[in-house]
């Protein structure tokens, strides 16, 4: 059994994003040389998240409409953890889309249904953070 890690570094621009990560993820798993495993991608933040869904823009839009409707950002005195920072909403929102994802890998790709694309989600953005990819499996291309 092999293993492969690898960390990915980012700092919105916003305070909440969707970054499409799928190839950065696949990129990972070219460089572990790993044809028949695992990978594990996740937020290594609190407020920041991976998940799996569509790469559609109004997808996107509902997403942020739908956690917005949950929990709002402001006003920032509506939660108890709003004291010394602002992002009570933020960590609720990593709650709903989780912290990471376990995806497997064949014939050295990702191995999805259709449509599906691997995410980061921001929700308290503007600062530099970090997301773990785990990779294990074999490199033999003879498993198949």
């Amino acid at each position: 059994m092999k293993h492969y890690r690898k960390e990915l570094w980012f700092q919105t621009k916003h305070r909440r994003e969707y970054i499409n990560i799928t190839k950065l993820v696949q990129k990972a798993i070219d460089e572990s040389e790993i044809q028949e495993g695992f990978v594990l991608v996740n937020a290594m933040h609190i407020t920041a998240s991976v998940f799996i869904n569509d790469d559609e823009s109004g997808l996107h839009h509902d997403f942020e409409r739908f956690l917005e409707r949950v929990a709002p950002e402001k006003p920032y005195d509506q939660y108890r953890h709003n004291g010394y920072e602002d992002n009570a909403d933020a960590h609720i929102k990593r709650q709903l889309f989780g912290r990471e994802v376990v995806c497997a890998i064949t014939r050295g790709s990702l191995d999805f249904g259709p449509w599906e694309q691997i995410f980061y989600g921001e929700f308290d953005g503007m600062r530099r953070k970090r997301v773990l990819i785990k990779i294990i499996g074999e490199e033999s291309k003879n498993l198949l």
